[in-house]
């Protein structure tokens, strides 16, 4: 077979350690540098066979102006590379880079995400993301925020306490322990909101033959869409998400059958309901294997985890189809669904 533009693949995933703080700078360039050499070895090849890189990061949450210019420190100034960046979740940097593939410009892309979350405090920076007239000069901080949204969905009844509680113990964990432990934000406990994560991941694609040469099971990208909703707290329903719905229906089609596996940033466990329901997935499918976003939440990479730790599944041959979500913004403001298969 030839390279076709159409076929386009992750073929290799590599992430830092989660740990709820790091030492070193703000740049990304300390936790990058270990991913892009596992990908390297795994993949054997070196960055000269990369044509195209895409960052996610934030200079918000990195307290500097232009931060992903110091993080390309860690792929190194020769050979010259052709790089890009989006000021969001790398989850978007990897939708970049896939039309970039799709339009034939390159054949193979490191897509990449970095956040320092313990540099400030992470509930407040993200205020800075909020109507920067009517709403951030109040301060209200993220948690503030997603209790809103969750405690809409309680007195909706849409969802429980207990619902929640389900959601972060998952299969195996105490929920009756779980409600007995003390609010953080009314009415959200610990266990429903994403801790503190510093980390950064990475992801190669490539197309057609090239992704068959570099990896024996690729997991190939059949669909990818991205949605957003206004901004405006006070001018949606904040127990669902449209744009959700609207990106899985996009790649989908509605037919949700057949997903071994879901992999669901929803950085509070509210939110883990919503998004199930918003893109219609089936019982069967498996949500959240790696734990997700809410066992480690690494600012601006954990949309691209998600996206990675499904692919993950795929190459290694314990799924054959997958769904990959993340999101950006407050209270699920926007979207992007991503659908990956053994075989394209």
């Amino acid at each position: 077979m030839t390279d076709n533009a159409t076929d386009i693949a992750v073929v290799g995933f590599a992430h830092a350690p989660h740990v709820p703080e790091t030492f070193g700078t703000t740049n990304g360039v300390e936790m990058l540098v270990p991913c892009f050499q596992q990908l390297y070895s795994d993949l054997g090849i070196t960055k000269s066979d990369i044509d195209f890189w895409c960052s996610g990061s934030s200079d918000y949450l990195a307290g500097r102006a232009f931060s992903f210019i110091s993080a390309v420190d860690a792929i190194g100034a020769v050979p010259p590379i052709n790089e890009s960046h989006v000021e969001m979740d790398a989850a978007w940097a990897l939708y970049e880079a896939f039309v970039k593939l799709k339009s034939g410009q390159a054949r193979t892309a490191l897509v990449y995400g970095f956040g320092k979350s313990s540099a400030g405090t992470l509930r407040q920076v993200l205020t800075m993301q909020l109507d920067p007239y009517l709403v951030a000069p109040l301060w209200p901080d993220a948690l503030s925020i997603a209790g809103l949204q969750a405690r809409a969905g309680l007195d909706a009844g849409r969802w429980t306490e207990r619902d929640m509680a389900a959601v972060a113990a998952g299969d195996s964990g105490d929920v009756e322990s779980l409600l007995a432990t003390p609010y953080v934000a009314d009415p959200l406990r610990a266990h429903d909101c994403a801790p503190i994560t510093d980390g950064a991941a990475a992801i190669v694609l490539a197309v057609g033959d090239r992704a068959r040469e570099l990896c024996e099971r690729p997991a190939w990208i059949t669909g990818m869409a991205h949605r957003i909703d206004t901004p405006v707290l006070g001018a949606r329903d904040l127990t669902t998400s449209p744009s959700t719905s609207a990106a899985a229906q996009a790649v989908t089609g509605g037919d949700l059958s057949g997903f071994d596996l879901a992999e669901l940033h929803a950085p509070f466990s509210h939110q883990q309901l919503i998004l199930t329901e918003a893109i219609g997935l089936k019982p069967e499918t498996k949500v959240n294997l790696s734990g997700g976003a809410l066992a480690a939440n690494p600012m601006f990479a954990a949309g691209l985890e998600r996206i990675g730790f499904a692919a993950e599944a795929i190459m290694a041959g314990t799924a054959n189809r997958a769904l990959a979500h993340a999101t950006s913004g407050p209270a699920l403001q926007q979207n992007l669904v991503t659908v990956l298969e053994a075989q394209a």
